[in-house]
């Protein structure tokens, strides 16, 4: 228990310190699960300990939630409060930052009719593109981090008597976001300065294209000109270092938007906002998702793709080893912001402006004329294997090894 409480306290500084990096004076947006109440105290502590001027809290409760789509009427779904949506802006514009302790539960809509679920994700979305522009443009600081809850934890370890699951579940995010070394905000800044040498590699080659090879994938991904790679750190518009989700051990750029086509097929299940879909492919053609198949889950997967047009397109394109801390821990997490840093993947919807030269200062329209894809959704889904190969083609047509076998080959 001596040993818990220390990795927890530790947790919640790392979180402050690296994922957020709270500035005296700021404020502080926490969206917490009710039932991880013990760590988002510790780090409301840390917090103030830093400097906050106010953190704010907002409770989620999962119970709660489904009890909506259980009970409300159906006009319920299309909408979302617009004082939300201004306070969230709000805080981005003063200069706030986001912490979200996101823990969905991969069965949290079993029985739910999924157009309700669908028609509300769409009504988030729309009431919160303003919102959202901040978060892709990095206009602000804000951080993902995951908290073991019981319904997460008996999914992920159902291997494991009910009473060891939630226990397992905490060592096991220490692990990954380096909590049990003796200095993790050391071990982090060294981690972020990995990932930056191997995003400037990346930078240097300027790929013209990425061809992908596995089984069930065959994939040609044209990168825009003046794209840029990232990954680790990154900084606000007060040149404020943040880390954007953790764990995190990915690099990442956007692809070019009609430049995509082959076939590529998942790796591993997506929870796709409380709904899992799993064992499903893409054809692309100048672009866009021409034809998808999946195991399970197609119908969620047609609703994700009809969000809108963009819904249609790639907007991120991902690398990371299979030989890398979380994937070789063998385990499916059903939360992509842990199993997206266990696999190479894309995501379907929005770009990232900030992954093209200039593009934070460019509008909707000319985003699209230079490639970058728009979109009200940004879903990231898994691909990487031990399997997966990929080369790079340089601007002379030349091709040379990426990944080979799932790792780094550069």
């Amino acid at each position: 228990m001596e040993s818990f409480e220390k990795n927890l306290e530790k947790y919640a500084e790392l979180v402050i310190k690296v994922g957020v990096n709270i500035q005296p004076g700021q404020v502080l947006f926490v969206e917490s699960p009710i039932e991880v109440a013990p760590f988002t105290r510790k780090v409301v502590q840390k917090a103030y300990e830093a400097g906050a001027k106010y953190v704010q809290v907002s409770w989620d409760d999962e119970a709660v939630t489904r009890t909506r789509f259980e009970y409300a009427p159906d006009e319920s779904f299309g909408f979302y409060p617009e004082w939300t949506a201004k306070m969230m802006e709000q805080l981005a514009e003063g200069g706030g930052a986001l912490l979200n302790i996101k823990v969905p539960n991969p069965d949290l809509y079993d029985g739910i009719d999924s157009h309700k679920v669908t028609t509300a994700t769409r009504a988030a979305s729309v009431a919160r593109q303003k919102f959202q522009g901040y978060v892709r443009n990095k206009s602000f600081s804000w951080c993902l981090v995951k908290a073991p809850t019981k319904a997460w934890a008996s999914k992920v370890f159902a291997d494991l008597p009910e009473e060891e699951q939630v226990p397992a579940m905490w060592d096991t995010l220490f692990q990954i976001n380096r909590v049990d070394t003796e200095d993790p905000v050391a071990a982090w800044q060294d981690h972020i300065a990995k990932l930056k040498s191997m995003r400037e590699r990346l930078n240097n080659k300027k790929y013209k294209r990425l061809h992908y090879k596995a089984p069930g994938t065959d994939l040609s991904v044209e990168l825009p000109e003046g794209h840029v790679w990232y990954g680790g750190a990154s900084f606000n518009d007060q040149g404020v270092s943040f880390v954007a989700n953790m764990p995190t051990e990915e690099v990442f750029t956007m692809p070019h938007r009609h430049g995509v086509n082959g076939t590529v097929t998942s790796t591993k299940p997506l929870n796709l906002n409380g709904r899992l879909v799993d064992r499903f492919s893409f054809r692309f053609e100048n672009g866009k998702v021409v034809d998808y198949t999946a195991e399970v889950g197609l119908e969620y997967l047609k609703d994700l793709l009809d969000t809108d047009e963009g819904a249609r397109y790639l907007g991120e394109v991902a690398l990371v080893p299979h030989h890398s801390p979380i994937s070789d821990l063998n385990r499916i997490f059903y939360n992509t912001g842990v199993d997206e840093n266990a696999s190479c993947h894309f995501a379907v919807g929005s770009a990232y402006p900030f992954t093209l030269e200039n593009g934070t200062k460019m509008s909707r329209d000319e985003l699209l004329q230079r490639g970058a894809n728009v979109s009200l959704t940004h879903v990231d889904f898994m691909i990487g294997s031990s399997e997966l190969s990929i080369d790079g083609e340089l601007e002379d047509g030349t091709m040379e090894p990426v990944f080979r076998n799932g790792n780094w080959a550069l």
